[in-house]
């Protein structure tokens, strides 16, 4: 039927079922002649073992999704994974989509192919309107597919960095809708940053007839997130969304999804990627597929539901503790962010200080985020990089409960945090006692004098 199994299957159900595949490709017949220059030889066996021998990858030079007859097996392997993955984006709250296919590049060249295809449809268009999200893939995405990104600063509520919608519709007027390749927003991101105002920029993408790309990298664990999709699809234009097959299904780096809601387009974009293509990616996607179910992955998806919670309640105890607060960012469904503000007015070089800690007591993932650092990414500068804003008020440590997190993980994290946080705490109070005795020494000896 083209769908995820409820009930995930054994190892060796799914090791018989790729070596079935395998034999369907021409390189492992048994009195294959091959005369071409790529004819699936390989050889160290254990390459070929790696990738179950499935050599030749998938699609033809001219569509990444087209069927290569000397490669049935791998052909089928592809239509099966790209129909698999279609399913779990429904059953992950998109029910929608239409078309997907996985494509062997990660998520910034995949939003390139993305906005390479829309090229063809409007040719005068130069500019790309994208709401300011400070990481640098989705951000070269567009420079390297030779489009001029045109940066629309979030807006302060309360803790959270929200989309200007206004100051969308004013760049839309001011430099006309035919000059506008497309939007390029975002749903998942480090807090105080929040997920785009998706509902409302397919609104006014709908209104002015301008295409709308959504950066949906680990957004697929997060039924907030796919909420958004689905609900913005529903009330104006989405084109086409995107996300990373590590972030969200636990494999290695090098895949992404392209997914959307007209099947004509999403093909147009397959059909754009030049030459055949690496297997690998929709093979580790399938065999992680069919080894969880259906059942499998909405537990993963529970249970990283129940961590974000743990993690929030537990960070914020630590907070409370260190005269610092959790910053109160409810649209943010995956990542939260610590004030450390104490920590910044004791001194300039504490926050990154506090970084290099974590990092060296093996804490992985934890992002520390100073006051007025200034980055530029291919001519474009950023002013307060990485916090999303040019004035954020304070510095903050972020921390995400993405799918796969353990409650061993968050303990362990919240345990090294304290032990680091307390070392700054005991050093702020020396340097403050030896401050007090300097001054009253130098108070005595003025007396004296």
């Amino acid at each position: 039927k083209g769908k995820c199994p409820e009930d995930g299957w054994d190892e060796s159900t799914i090791e018989l079922f790729l070596h079935e595949l395998a034999i369907m490709d021409s390189n492992n017949f048994l009195s294959n002649c091959g005369v071409g220059e790529r004819e699936g030889r390989v050889v160290s066996g254990l390459v070929a073992r790696r990738h179950y021998r499935l050599i030749h990858g998938i699609g033809r030079s001219g569509d990444i999704s087209a069927v290569q007859p000397k490669a049935a097996g791998s052909s089928l392997l592809n239509k099966l994974t790209n129909s698999v993955v279609l399913d779990v984006i429904k059953l992950a709250g998109v029910q929608t989509v239409t078309s997907c296919f996985v494509v062997p590049m990660a998520t910034g060249m995949s939003l390139t192919l993305c906005f390479l295809t829309l090229r063809h449809k409007r040719p005068k268009a130069k500019y790309i309107i994208w709401p300011r999200i400070d990481q640098k893939s989705c951000f070269k995405s567009m420079i390297t597919a030779g489009f001029e990104p045109v940066v629309i600063e979030n807006v302060l509520e309360g803790d959270e960095l929200r989309t200007d919608l206004e100051a969308v519709e004013a760049e839309i007027k001011a430099l006309g809708a035919e000059n506008i390749l497309c939007v390029h927003s975002t749903t998942s991101c480090f807090a105080p940053r929040v997920p785009d105002r998706l509902e409302e920029l397919a609104v006014i993408c709908a209104n002015y007839d301008i295409p709308h790309i959504v950066n949906n990298a680990y957004g697929v664990q997060s039924s907030k997130c796919m909420h958004l999709i689905q609900q913005g699809s529903r009330v104006g234009r989405i084109d086409a969304f995107v996300q990373s097959l590590d972030k969200n299904f636990m494999v290695p780096v090098g895949g992404a999804i392209i997914a959307g809601f007209n099947e004509s387009f999403i093909q147009e974009i397959s059909k754009m990627y030049p030459g055949r293509a690496s297997a690998s990616p929709s093979l580790d996607v399938l065999i992680t597929l069919l080894s969880l179910g259906t059942s499998g992955y909405k537990k993963l998806l529970k249970e990283r539901k129940e961590m974000f919670s743990y993690l929030s309640s537990e960070l914020k105890k630590l907070a409370d503790n260190h005269n610092e607060r959790l910053l109160d960012t409810p649209h943010n469904p995956i990542s939260l962010a610590m004030s450390l503000k104490n920590l910044d007015e004791t001194n300039d070089a504490a926050v990154t200080q506090l970084g290099s800690m974590l990092f060296t007591r093996q804490v992985s993932g934890a992002r520390v985020v100073p006051c007025g650092s200034v980055q530029t990414v291919n001519n474009y500068t950023f002013k307060g990089f990485m916090s999303h804003a040019n004035d954020y008020p304070c510095a903050y440590l972020n921390a995400a409960s993405a799918i796969g997190i353990k409650k061993q993980d968050v303990d362990v994290f919240l345990k090294r945090l304290d032990k680091c946080l307390k070392t700054f705490r005991k050093e702020a109070k020396q340097e403050k006692r030896i401050n007090e005795i300097s001054d009253s020494n130098a108070a005595t000896e003025e007396l004296e004098d």
